[in-house]
């Protein structure tokens, strides 16, 4: 079944040392609860533009195709 494209709005919070997790490969995606209570899963990699020193936090918004295709994730504050 095909819907329509969807975003969500999370907020994340993900320290330096979990992040070297996804990034070693230990991991290959993420987890997180949308600002709307709805579940979310992503390819970790999709994070690397957002990572800093500390890791990785902030409000974002995660695009997704009607089949939960990533199509984006921006950045919002």
């Amino acid at each position: 079944m095909n819907g329509s494209p969807r975003e969500y709005r999370l907020y994340l919070s993900i320290s330096r040392e979990e992040m070297l997790r996804y990034y070693r490969g230990a991991a290959a995606a993420v987890q997180a609860v949308s600002e709307d209570g709805c579940r979310v899963r992503f390819p970790a990699s999709i994070l690397r533009p957002f990572i800093t020193a500390a890791g990785v936090e902030g409000h974002f918004v995660l695009r997704v195709d009607g089949r939960d295709r990533v199509l984006g994730l921006d950045r919002t504050d």
